[in-house]
């Protein structure tokens, strides 16, 4: 805190400084970590609900947004990979339905 007075108005300031000299502010998180961060676990959670519904469009979402967070270098791997192998399946369970079907649409009241 740095106090100054000013003789010829009879006044004072006061300033009080939060940084500690010699220190650099903590360094935050790059956006684009964050991003593949945030990629991973959307292609993980989508290539799970893509097992149950919609697996058409959430199967192939969950193959891209895993790629580009590895791609990105995320600090989620794991969770990524999940997410691609999630989305793999969904296209595979997919395959099967049309498979016995012979449709891109299917219900579980055969």
């Amino acid at each position: 805190m740095n106090i100054t007075a000013d003789t010829t108005t009879g006044t004072s300031t006061s300033t009080h400084t939060d940084a500690v000299a010699g220190t650099a502010p903590a360094e935050q998180p790059r956006t684009g970590a964050r991003d593949a961060d945030g990629m991973a676990v959307a292609a993980f959670v989508l290539g799970l609900l893509g097992l149950l519904v919609l697996n058409l469009f959430l199967g192939p979402i969950a193959i891209v947004l895993a790629g580009l967070a590895l791609m990105r270098g995320t600090a989620r791997r794991g969770r990524a990979l999940l997410g691609l192998g999630l989305g793999i399946a969904d296209l595979a369970v997919l395959a099967a339905f049309v498979a016995t079907d012979h449709t891109l649409s299917w219900s579980l009241t055969g």
